[in-house]
């Protein structure tokens, strides 16, 4: 039985009232009551509103009660929302009154979980009256008629799951030292300098470093040191002298060892290592090394800086025995870097024989495709080989979450949690599952625990969005480029924004030209309107029959577009 029908029998007598001898509520009016918003919007995963309805003079009867049902109809469904119940001063209740005389206000509260095909709802009003014993209906009354449902695109299948990162370099720098240190005001090498353990392995890198064909020497250099007493001119010398020496040994030693491949030889020297003398002090357990750090503080000329901490008598032999000895030595400092297998031999490899590479050269090989079957694959790989490394398991997941494998997905996060409990990305990932499964609350506990991981703005970001938590969402969106991005800022009115944002997008989809034709229809630029949706139903024909339901068009005539 539909609405209009059950009115009728309702004022034909199946309920009246019949010799009450009482004025009965005359039918209300549409321009009694005011929607907001109008029309109503999706806010979240709800549709919120409010009906503020004004009841004139003289119309309320005074022993009568109204009570109020928002209705929402569409597709064949009625949605009932909660009523609200209005009395006249002459009842003996607890409802709001509104006085026969002057009138009054009341508030009708409106609220519907979203579900497709609201697009193109109607919101109206049911009315029940009741005198004494007597109830009747009065006529419903239509106060909305379509939804704005541009936040119902957001999804968190869009969020970018978080890909636990590899490890893997190209080059890295490695560097390898020794020391020669030298006697109070000598620069001669001695023997027992150049057969110490420090040297021996120094000598030893270089060599093995020369001979390794993924291994390039790319510099040796020497920086010679005097200590800070004994003047300027005379430890200009002595360090010049020093630096000599020492370079003059390693290019005998780089000869004997027909080393050749050696990059960049340097060597400079520095006449006072005040620097290091106040390092050493401050790392010191000599009693009065404050004292001595404030002289290097107020003397900034070597000279008198030397002659002010000579007369610090009591402590000026400690330094000579502990100090100024470790600030007499050459240092000889050999840059390496290990050159990482190419793209073309990881890829080999991985064809030929992945047992071959490590993990994180596995995972760097998964980067190197945006076919996300391929990466899967090379996942895969990585799990079977190396099943005790989480991220094996976290990335695996991600490229069966971005697949629509959700229960797959979420066996491999759950065992990357347990192999690294709390790691960020598996946490996040999680995460998103729960907001796919429409579970925010679990989402929210999850993506707390994934700070760090490099998604989370995208996810966080959605789950605000979700929340119907606009502002928080653009700010948490921060600068990413995703569809769900541009939905909160076209929320937030920053159009201009969105725009960029759209446009950013490395691949775009139906959503995102059906986003942008958005902007378009809310910036009044009709061409935009029409390329973009044009775009967006070529993608994926069933945008046009959304499109002919959104509001967002509704002053356009699609016919012409679509």
């Amino acid at each position: 039985m539909n609405r209009k029908l059950s009115y009728a029998l309702a004022m034909g007598g199946l309920i009246v009232l019949a010799g009450c001898g009482s004025k009965k509520l005359a039918q209300p009016k549409a321009e009694y009551f005011t929607l907001n918003p109008s029309p109503l919007e999706v806010v979240g995963t709800n549709v919120p509103g409010n009906v503020q309805g004004k009841l004139p003079a003289g119309y309320f009867v005074k022993n009568a009660e109204l009570t109020v049902t928002p209705v929402l109809s569409f597709d064949g469904k009625e949605l009932k929302g909660t009523p609200v119940t209005v009395q006249g001063e002459k009842v003996r209740a607890n409802n709001p009154v509104i006085n026969f005389e002057y009138g009054g206000s009341m508030n009708v509260p409106v609220n519907y979980n979203f579900e497709p095909g609201m697009e193109d709802a109607t919101l109206s009003l049911d009315f029940t009256a009741k005198q004494g014993n007597k109830t009747y209906a009065l006529a419903p009354v239509t106060v909305g008629k379509g939804i704005l449902t541009t936040a119902a695109l957001a999804s968190a299948t869009d969020v970018q799951p978080a890909i636990a990162a590899d490890k893997f370099q190209k080059v890295i720098s490695e560097k390898y030292a020794a020391d020669i240190m030298f006697l109070i005001n000598q620069a001669n090498i001695r023997d027992n300098q150049l057969r110490s353990e420090q040297m021996k392995e120094f000598n030893d890198e270089v060599a093995k470093a020369s001979r390794d064909s993924s291994r390039r020497i790319d510099e040796i250099n020497i920086s010679s040191y005097a200590s800070p007493e004994g003047g300027v001119e005379l430890n200009e010398r002595l360090a010049a002298s020093r630096e000599k020496n020492t370079s003059a040994y390693i290019k005998d030693k780089l000869k004997k060892d027909k080393i050749t491949n050696f990059g960049e030889l340097t060597a400079q020297f520095t006449a006072q290592d005040w620097e290091g003398f106040q390092k050493l002090v401050s790392q010191s357990n000599i009693q009065d090394k404050e004292l001595i750090l404030s002289v290097l503080s107020m003397y900034k000329d070597p000279e008198q800086r030397e002659r002010e901490i000579r007369n610090l008598s009591s402590v000026f032999d400690q330094l000579a025995e502990e100090i100024l000895p470790q600030l007499r030595y050459s240092r000889l400092t050999a840059t390496v870097s290990v050159i990482g297998k190419s793209d073309e031999e990881i890829q080999n490899l991985l064809d030929t024989n992945p047992s071959a590479l490590s993990v994180d050269e596995i995972l760097y090989a998964a980067t190197l495709t945006d076919n996300n079957a391929k990466r899967m694959s090379i996942y895969d790989k990585a799990a079977r080989l190396y099943p005790n490394d989480y991220r094996t398991y976290n990335n695996l997941g991600a490229t069966q979450l971005a697949d629509g494998d959700y229960r797959a997905a979420k066996a491999n996060f759950e065992k990357a949690a347990q192999l690294a409990p709390g790691n960020a990305e598996s946490e996040m990932n999680l995460g998103v599952l729960d907001m796919i499964n429409g579970d925010l609350s679990a989402a929210n506990s999850k993506l707390g625990q994934a700070a760090g991981a490099t998604q989370l703005p995208d996810a966080l970001g959605t789950y605000n969005l979700l929340q119907g938590n606009t502002a928080a969402a653009v700010n948490t969106f921060g600068d990413t480029k995703s569809n769900n991005a541009a939905i909160a800022q076209i929320l937030n009115k920053d159009y201009a924004k969105a725009k960029t944002t759209l446009s950013s997008i490395t691949n775009p989809d139906d959503t995102t030209y059906y986003l942008m034709a958005i902007v378009g229809a809310r910036t009044n630029n009709d061409q935009m309107v029409k390329t973009n949706l044009r775009q967006a139903v070529r993608m994926n024909s069933k945008l046009a029959d959304r499109a002919r339901t959104d509001v967002e068009f509704s002053r356009y005539n699609l016919s012409g577009i679509l």
